[in-house]
């Protein structure tokens, strides 16, 4: 499926590392000293005398219990590195200008002998698709809904701000959630992209993709802009910018976590999800998230997910090799290079049989019999559901899916320099959610296709199952069901390789512990070093005037979409 307009690099353009410091307020004793590596250990590692880069929450929160360390001192930190980071990596949007006063409060509390938990202080970023009733504006990174007001905060704002984390900022996305154009299957840089934050750089090689849509999540807790951070999820937008970005990324279950006050692509596989540099701070992110719907409600479900850090979970454990995804030509990421991921993805199973576990050959079915039902159901849900969070916004003309196409046109050169809004232009053709057939029969296919390809694995006596970096994450999206994407290793040039781990209906606390085990012997957790060179997304040519016709897209297509 190639679209119209050009992609190859405009190598005469590139942007090295030492034409961005040269051409920003970044001091030239950066320059000097090391270039971005040293510019990076020099922003602000330390808050007093407290080192809080790589910091997990625990130790955090340690260093705050015995003094070393406050919260506002901390937000302080992490908005200077921020400063010096952002206008190379494009990571965040806009920070919270009410952040060190919260921090300040928190501090107060804590002096006088109250800590709500484990979150007390503890600085996180949020994807720009969150409603925050606050200073901060939510837009999905698009200029049709700056200076829109949301009605509250989203349920997991709130969760957040009840446990005592402190908002920072909102992270950059790739527009929409990605959900406004193919872009990923023409240009792979494009996808972290947005209107108001720009190009979200990868923080380990420059010129490699930052996936999305949750790039700013995963490139801010990456690069130790906060300390964790939270992303969203319809089909691989947690679990593949983790992957690139060398982080851990949970999509859980449909229902455990509130999709109220996110702007939607599709309440049938929405999920928000926690991310960050460790499976601990996860475990820890994803009890505060926890905020059950649907068919969650009525299951039990554990109040803290600390409690499944086990390093000895994978001994007894079944685990399952999903065999169609070690071939990287079936399903992997298009991007060069990248079926190199795969040995290391071999190599965490050898070291899971070292720990105790049996790996088996499965086979949890093929995407491209239900990816087109998907793709399909998920125009349908969109063009509604959009129109319905739309109707709950105050200071905006913005009201259904056909107001932001009319936008986007009206706003071409600022909207659509790199890419189209096909999507949108389909979607708009897709009128009758909930009662058409056609979606009730697509929707149907996906999900029972998806499910039964896991069940019917996990029933057979596997308790999880694992695949290569960027490759199935549509299987657990289209079903619900939860999908870990750990970091396995670093490849030679210095891009990260990730490894997924799904298993079926409310299954977070195996994943959360075989994920720990597994990362407690591998300890291949690395700060980017900012390699490469930011190759610029080339001019896509849609700003003719011409009328365009949404492109037809087909359910045959060899490479992932990602939203």
């Amino acid at each position: 499926m190639n679209k119209q307009g050009p992609n190859r690099f405009d190598l005469g353009n590139i942007i090295t590392r030492r034409k961005f410091i040269g051409t920003t307020a970044l001091s030239s004793a950066a320059l000097l000293s090391g270039g971005l590596t040293s510019l990076a250990q020099r922003s602000t590692l330390t808050v007093g005398d407290f080192d809080f880069v790589e910091k997990s929450i625990p130790e955090l929160q340690d260093a705050m219990a015995s003094g070393q360390l406050t919260s506002k001192r901390l937000v302080m930190g992490y908005l200077n590195r921020i400063q010096s980071l952002n206008p190379l990596l494009n990571s965040v949007i806009e920070t919270n200008p009410n952040a060190i006063s919260i921090a300040q409060h928190l501090d107060n509390e804590r002096r006088r002998g109250h800590v709500r938990g484990p979150l007390h202080g503890i600085p996180v970023l949020v994807k720009d698709n969150i409603a925050t009733d606050d200073n901060m504006q939510t837009t999905a990174g698009s200029l049709a809904l700056l200076r829109s007001h949301v009605p509250a905060d989203a349920v997991i704002i709130q969760r957040l701000r009840e446990a005592g984390a402190v908002i920072l900022g909102k992270a950059n996305l790739g527009e929409w959630a990605n959900f406004r154009d193919d872009e990923a299957e023409t240009y792979p840089l494009a996808v972290g992209w947005s209107a108001r934050g720009g190009s979200t750089n990868n923080a380990y090689d420059l010129s490699y993709t930052s996936w999305g849509s949750s790039s700013g999540s995963a490139n801010g807790a990456a690069a130790n802009l906060c300390s964790v951070a939270v992303g969203t999820e319809t089909d691989g937008s947690i679990t593949g910018p983790s992957a690139v970005e060398n982080i851990v990324g949970l999509k859980p279950t449909l229902g455990l976590v509130s999709q109220d006050g996110i702007i939607p692509i599709a309440h049938e596989q929405d999920t928000a999800g926690p991310m960050g540099r460790s499976v601990t701070d996860i475990a820890i992110l994803l009890g505060v998230l926890q905020s059950p719907f649907g068919e969650v409600i009525g299951h039990d479900l554990p109040n803290d997910y600390t409690q499944f850090l086990d390093p000895n979970a994978l001994d007894g454990a079944v685990i399952g090799r999903d065999v169609r995804f070690f071939d990287y030509s079936y399903y992997g990421s298009g991007i060069p290079g990248d079926e190199l991921t795969v040995a290391f993805a071999e190599n965490a199973l050898s070291v899971m049989e070292s720990l105790g576990a049996t790996v088996v050959d499965v086979d949890t079915g093929d995407v491209f019999a239900y990816n087109g039902d998907e793709f399909t159901a998920l125009l349908y849900e969109f063009r509604a559901q959009i129109a319905d969070y739309l109707a709950t916004l105050t200071h905006t003309d913005m009201r259904t899916l056909a107001d932001l196409i009319a936008f986007n046109d009206a706003h071409c050169v600022q909207e659509m320099p790199y890419y189209d809004q096909d999507v949108f232009l389909l979607s708009e053709q897709f009128p009758g959610y909930p009662d058409d057939p056609a979606y009730i029969a697509a929707r149907t296919h996906a999900r029972t296709a998806a499910r039964s390809g896991i069940d019917s694995v996990i029933n057979s006596g596997v308790d999880a199952i694992v695949a290569p970096h960027l490759t199935n994450s549509t299987g657990p999206a289209v079903s619900g069901y939860p999908n870990l994407s750990l970091p396995v290793g670093i490849r030679d040039n210095g891009r990260p390789a990730g490894m997924l781990m799904y298993s079926t209906f409310l299954h977070e606390p195996q994943l959360i512990g075989f994920g720990y085990a597994l990362e407690q012997a591998l300890n291949v957790r690395q700060q980017p070093q900012f390699l490469g060179s930011i190759i610029p997304i080339p001019n896509g040519g849609f700003c003719t005037g011409q009328p365009r016709q949404p492109q037809v897209f087909t359910a045959g297509g060899r490479l992932p979409r990602i939203f």
